[in-house]
């Protein structure tokens, strides 16, 4: 199982490296509306010291970084925390960057105020742990926000959003369902306070070619979205004429727990 996990968490580290920048420039993960109620969620104060796991290219840090002391900024790619550095450095002094990873943080208990993760933890191994991990490095009564691509409780359709996100992105592990979230989450003694069940529309050609590496590999995720159900398709929106396909709309989860 350890060995398996090293060699997910590897794979996310090559996937990351190739396309740091796409990560950066993404509108999915630079322009969400989620981003602007996070701030707010969290009921951010000045004196607050804030970590954010898998940063990425750095937008979580960019929303928060304005109403907190300090940031940390961690990923478990160093070129990916590079990527997101260069572009925050100019606007921001008080993010910090740590490489790390989500399962393991190199962080003392009850150190900090707020917790964030956002469009990351479908590439963790073990969320459990993840999960764990964020409860003990936050302070009681610190707050953690999660946001993340989930799977639909119904089995046809989580099997098909997972089996859609592996052939476009090889280091995608699994979209959890809500359930899950929360069973892991009571495990780890937070709460949650506040949820909300979203929609995510992605422009395919933009989101197809963000992770993959070949046309024979795009041309697997277009056979697949082509080829489902018309419950599938009606479920996921998938939008096209003829075989070139526009978008397809994906679940997310924004939930806002408590550690007590």
């Amino acid at each position: 199982m350890k060995e398996q996990a090293n060699s997910i968490k590897q794979k996310v580290q090559e996937q990351f490296s190739k396309h740091a920048e796409k990560y950066v420039t993404s509108s999915t993960h630079a322009k969400g509306s989620d981003l602007s109620l996070i701030p707010e969620w969290l009921e951010l104060q000045p004196e607050y010291i804030a970590l954010d796991i898998a940063t990425g290219g750095g937008h979580v840090v960019k929303a928060i970084a304005p109403h907190v002391s300090f940031c940390f900024a961690t990923d478990l790619t160093y070129q990916m925390l590079e990527t997101a550095k260069r572009h925050l450095d100019p606007l921001h002094s008080n993010i910090l960057y740590v490489i790390a990873d989500a399962e393991s943080l190199p962080f003392l208990e009850n150190t900090f105020d707020a917790v964030t993760c956002r469009i990351a933890p479908h590439h963790f191994p073990h969320p459990e742990k993840f999960v764990k991990e964020v409860a003990r490095v936050l302070k009681p009564g610190g707050k953690f926000l999660l946001i993340d691509n989930i799977a639909p409780e119904e089995k046809q359709l989580d099997l098909f959003v997972n089996r859609l996100e592996k052939l476009r992105d090889e280091s995608h592990v699994r979209s959890y369902s809500i359930n899950e979230w929360k069973i892991w989450f009571k495990e780890a003694g937070l709460t949650v306070i506040k949820a909300e069940n979203r929609k995510k529309i992605f422009t395919y050609p933009e989101w197809v070619k963000r992770t993959t590496t070949s046309q024979e590999q795009i041309s697997k995720v277009d056979t697949l979205l082509l080829s489902a159900s018309e419950d599938i398709r009606n479920y996921f929106s998938i939008q096209s004429s003829g075989d070139m396909i526009h978008s397809l709309t994906i679940d997310e989860w924004m939930a806002l727990s408590e550690k007590k």
